[in-house]
Formats: C-alpha cells, sequence, structure tokens
C-alpha cells in the first residue's frame, strides 16, 4: 500500500498564504457588510471627520480611499464621496490617487499571497494566456480598464497572475483617469449648485456638460470594443 503524498515545504506555504487570502477576503466583505462601517461612509458624517483631520483632510480621505478599495467598498461610492466633499477638480486629483494607492495594495496582496497556488493551478492550456498577459500587460490592463471591467476583483486579480507591477500600474494610472475624471466632475458640480441654494443653475452651461460627460461614459466601453473590433 503506498504511503500518501505528503505536500513540500513550497507546497505547505503556498497553501498558507491562499488561506490567508481567502481569509483576508471573506473578512474584508464582513467587514463592509455586517459592521457599521459602511454607515461611515457619507458625505456628511466622513466630511465632519475629515474637517477635524485639517490641513492632513486630503490625506486622510485618500488613505481612507485605498483601505476601502482593499476592503471591496464599491469604487464608485468612494468616488462620490470624494466629488462631493471636495469638489469636482480636487475630488478627481484625490480620488485618483487613493484610487492608485488602493489598486496598487489590493495587487501586491494578491501577487504576495495568491500567485504562487494559482500558478500551480495553471495547466498548459491556461498558461499560453498567462504568459501572453505578461507580454501585454500594459494593453492588457488599459483596455479592461477603459472598458470598465470591475475594479477591485480585477485588482486583486490582477495579482495571480504574470503581469508585471509596473505594467500593471502605469495600464491603471492611465486607464482610470477619464472615467473618475467624469464622474468626480459630475458629482462635483451638481453638488455645488445644489449647495448654492440657487437652483436655475441647474441651466448652467457646466451642468449640461458634466451631464453629458455622464452620459458619454457608458458608451466608452462600447466605443473601445468597436476600435478594437470586438463588435
Amino acid at each position: 500500500m503506498k504511503e500518501p503524498i505528503q505536500p513540500s515545504g513550497n507546497q505547505r506555504k503556498s497553501l498558507l498564504k491562499v488561506a490567508i487570502f481567502v481569509v483576508f477576503i471573506i473578512t474584508a466583505i464582513y467587514v463592509v457588510r455586517f459592521t457599521p462601517v459602511r454607515g461611515y461612509l457619507t458625505a456628511e458624517t466622513l466630511g465632519g471627520f475629515l474637517d477635524s483631520a485639517g490641513i492632513w483632510a486630503p490625506f486622510v480621505f485618500m488613505l481612507i480611499y485605498a483601505l476601502g478599495v482593499c476592503l471591496f467598498i464599491p469604487g464608485t461610492l468612494l468616488t462620490g464621496l470624494g466629488a462631493a466633499i471636495f469638489g469636482a477638480y480636487w475630488g478627481f486629483v484625490y480620488v485618483w490617487v487613493g484610487a492608485m494607492l488602493g489598486s496598487s495594495s489590493a495587487f501586491l496582496i494578491g501577487r504576495t499571497l495568491g500567485r504562487e497556488f494559482a500558478a500551480s493551478l495553471i495547466g498548459d492550456r491556461l498558461k499560453k494566456y498567462d504568459d501572453a498577459i505578461e507580454r501585454n500587460g500594459f494593453a492588457t490592463v488599459l483596455y479592461l480598464r477603459l472598458v470598465y471591467f470591475p475594479f477591485t476583483p480585477m485588482n486583486f486579480g490582477m495579482g495571480l497572475t504574470k503581469v508585471r507591477f509596473w505594467d500593471y500600474f502605469f495600464g491603471t494610472a492611465l486607464g482610470i483617469i477619464v472615467g473618475t475624471f467624469i464622474f468626480t466632475f459630475f458629482i462635483g458640480t451638481v453638488k455645488e449648485v445644489w449647495a448654492s441654494g440657487d437652483l436655475r443653475q441647474l441651466l448652467s452651461f457646466n451642468i449640461f456638460f458634466s451631464v453629458g460627460l455622464f452620459i458619454f461614459s457608458f458608451f466608452i466601453p462600447k466605443i473601445i470594443k468597436k476600435i478594437k473590433g470586438e463588435g
């Protein structure tokens, strides 16, 4: 009778890492869904907290955004809060930096804890796709960002592939600029008009322009796919 094959030291290490990765994801989702954390994510509550931070408010917000990304808090919620609190333009800057910090952190978590296990599951058929992502990492990441592939799953998921970190970083940095600006400009502009109390400004050029950009953003994925000849 053959003795059962014992996993090697590297295999045990890989399994431990992926177990930690799974526990991290489950814990993150639990914290957001079943604890009071999400209740604090309103413009009034978060804005009040940031006011108490004084000149450090932008830095605190960017760290909160980055942490939120790693905790699977929807990016649209965090982006909307940034625009509502800091306005259309500074909101865009702080949101973009926070998103880059969060996406990079999530990628490194996925790469550190899950890559070895993912690589062990990749057969010959999938290996060619993994190798292709490594060769064309920047273009792949840029394309997926432009077609609005789900933000947080992609952050962690790309860490499981062979894509190089800097290809991922710059592909993300460029790929999220357009969508982030359009969304923050729209939310920030509407919020400023609402706060002014002068509802006549709802008919201003800025409002029509922001609404037009917002509507246009929904067609970006189709335009990108059309350019690539996919539809």
